[in-house]
């Protein structure tokens, strides 16, 4: 039985933690508050312990793990990874964080185990979907990707629930995004590049959002005309967003925004997950597109009723574990997302989420 640490018990790292104690694993959950970790309701087997990872992270308390898996918020992951390091056991997290990640980046360099950032929804299985959709081209001339966590029924002029990190969320709405136009590699400002687009009959707006591309634009560079990710919302959100973050200057004092959202924002257990991944290009001398979509419910899933972002998201990280602990994956070094078989990943106790949906 493989032992593996879990930093960080919000809605996904509580749900990582549940999935692996049902998969197997020997799991150790970590969160720096003492009575919310104790109050949670979790399997027996699922110990607890106290950390206040802010201040650092002994590398001690993840000697004799198999790997420690990152649910932080993203400014922490470069803590855990850095133990990781030192305590040499495999590391797995889930920013969407650019900078963070050159930073694990950086500490993999020569490393005798596995650093394996971006393991979620997007970043993660929609880089997986993508690199497997763009390997059916002779030429790829474009690849863009759609992801949409929201509400199954929004109720407010935000169109939106909170189902994971608003600190996550409000990052990705202001950073820079990465992306390939015209052939060239840039950075691109979030919420610009608006579109339109249904899925399965409703109507959703998409716009750029940082982060969500994962290591894509360094694979792709020179090999595609255009590459792109935006986050789909129920129309009117960006709007919105644009009022607080640039008229209202809440882009400068993202503690205020946290705070409101916090405040007057419900999270919600019905929700849904929408992707889609669509690669243009050349096959047999013709000009082809393949698209591979999925819309993912909250539903039970091993052992409990998880919502469509633990879904989509703990599984995901936990479907990456599996595949290292089973050999399928390089387990030294940087690992890329793109470096996943969609195959395996898919066929996955875990990954089988993304299986047949939509």
């Amino acid at each position: 039985m493989k032992q593996v640490t879990v930093a960080g018990a919000g809605k996904i790292g509580s749900a990582i933690a549940e999935l692996l104690h049902h998969g197997g694993y020997r799991v150790t959950l970590l969160d720096c508050h003492a009575e919310y970790l104790n109050s949670l309701k979790l399997p027996e087997g699922i110990a607890r312990r106290t950390a206040d990872i802010a201040q650092g992270l002994d590398p001690d308390l993840l000697k004799g793990q198999f790997a420690v898996l990152s649910a932080l918020p993203f400014h922490l992951t470069r803590t855990v990874a850095r133990a990781a390091s030192t305590a040499g056991v495999h590391y797995l997290d889930l920013t969407e964080d650019v900078a963070s990640t050159r930073d694990v980046k950086a500490l993999a360099e020569g490393a005798s185990h596995a650093f394996i950032p971006q393991c979620g929804l997007a970043p993660g299985f929609v880089s997986i979907a993508a690199h497997d959709l763009a390997g059916h081209f002779d030429e790829i001339d474009t690849i863009r990707l759609r992801v949409g966590a929201l509400p199954r029924f929004p109720s407010n002029a935000l169109g939106y629930n909170l189902t994971w990190s608003t600190e996550g969320l409000i990052n990705e709405y202001i950073e820079p995004c990465e992306a390939i136009v015209d052939g060239k590699r840039i950075l691109v400002p979030a919420l610009e590049g608006m579109e339109s687009l249904g899925v399965d009959g409703v109507l959703y707006e998409a716009f750029n959002t940082s982060g969500g591309l994962g290591s894509l634009c360094e694979t792709y560079d020179g090999r595609v005309r255009e590459l792109n990710y935006r986050t789909m919302r129920y129309p009117g959100h960006r709007d919105i967003m644009k009022v607080l973050l640039s008229d209202l200057r809440l882009s400068e004092r993202r503690h205020i925004l946290q705070d409101i959202l916090t405040h007057a924002i419900p999270g919600t257990a019905q929700d849904l997950v929408v992707l889609s991944v669509i690669v243009t290009g050349l096959r047999d001398g013709r000009q082809q597109q393949e698209t591979l979509a999925r819309t993912i419910h909250a539903q039970e899933f091993m052992g409990g009723y998880r919502t469509a972002i633990q879904l989509t998201t703990a599984g995901s990280i936990c479907a990456v574990l599996d595949l290292l602990a089973e050999g399928k994956i390089p387990s030294a070094g940087f690992v890329r997302q793109e470096d996943i078989p969609l195959s395996a990943y898919l066929s996955n106790r875990y990954g089988r989420v993304y299986q047949s949906q939509g």
